[in-house]
C-alpha cells in the first residue's frame, strides 16, 4: 500500500471519528434536552396543582385574617374587657390579671414576675379571646362563602335546566318536523306510486284492448277468406 493510500485511509478514519463524536454529542445533548423538559413540566405540573394553590393563598388569606383579628382584639375587645374588669378587680389591664402562689416583692413594693410563681390569668384571657375571635371569623367566612357557593350552583342548577328544557324543546321541534317530512315524503311517495300503477293499468288495460281488436280483424279477415 502506497504513502498515498494510508494517508487517504488515515483521513477516512479521522472523519469516521469525527462523525461518531459529532453522533455521541448530539444524542447527549438530546438526552439532556429531553431530561430538562421533563424536569420542567414535572416542575410546572407541581407548582399549578390545586393543593399548593389552595395551601399558597391560605396562608396568604390567613396571615391577613390574623393581623386583622390581632387588631380586633387588641384594639377594640382588649380595651373594653380591661375597662370592665378594672371596675371589677380594680386591675388595669389583663397584664395584671395574677394569682400569685409564691410571690417576691421589688424595694417599690411591686411583684417580680421574674421571681415569683404565678397564674397568668390575663394571658389565658387573651388566648380564649383569639381563639372565639379566630373561630368566630372563620364561621362567618365559611357561611358566607357556603352561602355564595349554594346561589351560584343554584343559578348554575337553573341554567343547566333551562339549558335542558330548551334543547328537549328544540328536539322535540325537530322531530315533529323530521316526522312531518317523512310523512310528506311517504304521502308523495305513495301518491307517486299510485300514479304510476294507475298509468301502469291504464297500458295494460290499452295493451289487451288492441290485442282484442287485432284478434277480431284477424277473425273477420278469416271469415272474409274463408266466405271467398
Amino acid at each position: 500500500m502506497s504513502k498515498e493510500d494510508l494517508e487517504v485511509l488515515s483521513k477516512k478514519i479521522e472523519e469516521g471519528e469525527k462523525r461518531k463524536r459529532k453522533q455521541k454529542m448530539k444524542e447527549n445533548s438530546e438526552k439532556w434536552n429531553k431530561k430538562g423538559k421533563a424536569f420542567s413540566s414535572d416542575f410546572k405540573k407541581f407548582i399549578t396543582r390545586g393543593n399548593v394553590l389552595d395551601l399558597a393563598v391560605g396562608v396568604i388569606v390567613g396571615g391577613a385574617f390574623t393581623a386583622i383579628i390581632n387588631s380586633l382584639s387588641n384594639n377594640i375587645l382588649k380595651p373594653i374587657i380591661n375597662w370592665i374588669l378594672a371596675a371589677i378587680l380594680g386591675e388595669n389591664s389583663l397584664s395584671e390579671v395574677y394569682t400569685f402562689l409564691t410571690r417576691v416583692n421589688l424595694e417599690d413594693g411591686s411583684p417580680d414576675l421574674a421571681q415569683s410563681i404565678y397564674i397568668d390569668w390575663g394571658t389565658l384571657i387573651n388566648a380564649i379571646i383569639n381563639f372565639l375571635l379566630i373561630a368566630f371569623t372563620l364561621f362567618m367566612i365559611v357561611r358566607i362563602i357556603t352561602n355564595v357557593r349554594k346561589h351560584i350552583d343554584e343559578k348554575l342548577r337553573e341554567d343547566e335546566i333551562e339549558k335542558a328544557a330548551k334543547e328537549a324543546e328544540e328536539k322535540a321541534k325537530a322531530d315533529s318536523e323530521k316526522a312531518a317530512q317523512e310523512a310528506a315524503a311517504k304521502e308523495k311517495a305513495d301518491a307517486e306510486a299510485k300514479a304510476a300503477a294507475d298509468m301502469l293499468a291504464e297500458r295494460e288495460n290499452r295493451f289487451y284492448a288492441n290485442v282484442e281488436e287485432q284478434a277480431k280483424l284477424l277473425r273477420d279477415i278469416k271469415e272474409l277468406l274463408e266466405k271467398k
